[in-house]
């Protein structure tokens, strides 16, 4: 009897005891796996190029590479553990309307805005999606969007170019280059917000340049704005940029040659494809830079705590060939200043 006993207890206790590890170890392995990573779903709302798509002006680099390069520096791979769902608009704001009820519908974790008619879309579509801009023309405060730059108390945060002064800077390039400058025609697109056009008066009104606005709706405007610039005896042409204005650039840049207008815009692009000089922000860091916004949000921070951010880095370029084609002689001093020359 004994040795049955024993026995039994024996083969028990062999029992009981690899159960017992096998519980204890059991809960271990599982913590020791690893968590399924989540994938975030990011709407792009754009006028322009999707992040993935060839560029649809030729050796134009995106800005928005820039934007994916930022975020892949911070853990984010498209295909992997990201989604963009993007949308592109014709600019119109009744596509962009439909364009940001598709995003809500897809229940996007974010909505990333690029230009001021994408961002107002974006905001009146949903008030609870983050939504991150890149808006170079808008005032964020003054239109409604925040209730502060450093507490925008909303659903929107990112990259504004509220910056007046940038466009009396424009104007003063110009003046360097041409002394006697006296009357200004400004290309400006209708369908953007009216910061930049306003704040070009007041810089002109200022140093007394007469104005002439050339408002466009369409890209078959622009050859007629010209026409109109040169019939009322503009001296220089300003471009206040948009993304139907940049997609233009070339022709812009040909009818300012033909008519013999000096002109400046924002990006560098402008002044490779013939014009005269740029002077703007560096888009593709801003685009870089915006990736640290996608990346606090998706982390858990809030839009409305997130600090409103104007850019920092500038640059100037000009076309030295185009300068002599207009037969004008640019100061030494500017030529230093400058960035970027294509002689």
């Amino acid at each position: 009897m004994r040795r049955g006993t024993v026995g039994i207890r024996r083969s028990v206790v062999a029992v009981i005891i690899p159960l017992a590890l096998g519980l204890l170890i059991a809960p271990r392995a599982a913590e020791a796996q690893p968590a399924k990573k989540k994938v975030t779903h990011v709407g792009y709302l754009t006028p322009a190029n999707c992040p993935t798509d060839p560029p649809r002006i030729p050796g134009m680099v995106l800005p928005a590479v820039n934007l994916l390069e930022g975020l892949e520096e911070r853990g984010y791979v498209v295909g992997k553990n990201l989604i963009i769902a993007c949308s592109v608009s014709d600019g119109t704001a009744e596509r962009y309307r439909v364009l940001t009820a598709e995003l809500v519908q897809l229940q996007v974790d974010m909505i990333f805005a690029v230009s001021s008619s994408a961002v107002r879309a974006a905001r009146q579509a949903t008030s609870t999606i983050p939504i991150v801009a890149i808006d170079l023309e808008t005032d964020p405060v003054e239109s409604g969007l925040a209730a502060s730059l450093a507490r925008p108390g909303g659903n929107v945060t990112g990259l504004f170019l509220d910056l007046p002064e940038l466009n009396g800077k424009r104007l003063e390039l110009l003046m360097e280059t041409l002394p006697g400058l006296s009357r200004l025609a400004v290309l400006w697109d209708a369908a953007m917000d009216l910061t930049p056009l306003r704040a070009t008066e007041t810089a002109a009104h200022v140093v007394g340049v007469q104005i002439q606005v050339l408002e466009v709706r369409s890209p078959t405007d622009v050859e007629s704005a010209f026409a109109a610039a040169t019939r009322e005896g503009a001296s220089a042409l300003m471009v206040l940029q948009s993304p139907m204005l940049t997609l233009q650039g070339t022709r812009v840049a040909e009818l300012a040659l033909e008519n013999r207008l000096p002109t400046i815009a924002m990006f560098p692009l402008f002044v490779e494809q013939g014009g005269l000089m740029s002077y703007g922000p560096d888009i593709s860091y801003l685009f870089r830079y915006a990736a640290s916004f996608v990346d606090k949000i998706l982390k858990g921070a809030r839009p409305a705590d997130l600090p409103i951010e104007r850019p920092m880095r500038f640059s100037l370029a000009i076309n030295l060939k185009t300068a002599q084609t207009l037969g004008l002689t640019l100061p030494p001093l500017l030529l230093w200043r400058a960035d970027q020359v294509i002689r």
